[in-house]
């Protein structure tokens, strides 16, 4: 019996609609009366998955690539840079490419140059800031709309911050170094106080491989790029099929089926 559960959402929990299937609800919380732990890690930030934390109501939720960790109202864990450092990333943004689009994560804030932020399904309650002047604040994560990867790897390497390249998308994000989802997953396993083998994750992305390899078991829905069905452990159906949901069953709640056919 694993003790946590740790997926992804976009692409691996969610059906490609954004949607979470009753049945996926429905195991979820059958998992949780078995007395384990739930937690979500994407790359989405706190406000772009505050209406899926609403829904699934996990014990932790992994946001903002790996460099927050909320329980319910409580930040657990905060990886971020300094202001100085931010604002000389966002400088640099601004001049290898005027008309980038930059949004800066500082835990639950999002600050963001664009004029659409009301019409943004993830970003809706982001803050308007153009960075034309300072930022008072450290971020967690930067992500900005750049022309090419090479010109965010030279950013990237100029400042000694990890990049983070997104599926099919010309936005790329900017983090300290050493952040990410392994570390934000080592303090929770500290946190919660249990060993990575007792850790069951699910994801598809390149940005879940690392959290795929570290974990006890790691699986792949089968709509996931080929390096991460080439990592994982185990490939289940895909998110459209509820892949999650499908393993879980299968594996975690194998017993209460067994013994709902006794009776």
């Amino acid at each position: 019996m694993k003790k946590l559960i740790l997926t992804d959402l976009d692409h691996t929990l969610l059906k490609t609609d954004g949607t979470v299937s009753g049945r996926t609800l429905e195991v979820l919380q059958r998992c949780r009366q078995k007395g384990v732990l739930f937690a979500i890690a994407t790359a989405r930030y706190w406000i772009g998955a505050e209406r899926y934390t609403e829904l699934l109501k996990p014990d932790y939720e992994i946001t903002t690539d790996g460099t927050l960790i909320h329980s319910g109202d409580e930040c657990i864990y905060s990886c971020e840079f300094t202001a100085d450092e931010t604002n000389a990333i966002a400088a640099a943004l601004l001049k290898a490419a005027p008309a980038s689009e930059i949004t800066v994560a500082n835990g639950k804030t999002v600050y963001w140059n664009s004029k659409h932020i009301a019409e943004s399904e993830k970003l809706h309650k982001a803050v308007y800031f153009e960075y034309d002047r300072p930022l008072q604040c450290g971020g967690n994560k930067i992500v900005a709309e750049l022309p090419s990867e090479a010109i965010a790897r030279g950013i990237a390497d100029r400042f000694g911050c990890k990049l983070q390249c997104y599926r099919g998308e010309n936005w790329y994000g900017f983090m300290p170094r050493g952040a990410g989802k392994i570390a934000a997953i080592n303090a929770l396993a500290d946190k919660c106080g249990i060993s990575l083998a007792d850790i069951v994750s699910f994801g598809d992305d390149k940005n879940d491989i690392d959290m795929l390899k570290m974990c006890g078991t790691g699986v792949a829905v089968a709509n996931a790029v080929q390096e991460v069905l080439d990592t994982a452990d185990e490939v289940t159906v895909s998110n459209d099929e509820d892949g999650v949901a499908l393993w879980l069953e299968r594996n975690l709640l194998a017993d209460d089926r067994e013994h709902s056919c006794l009776f």
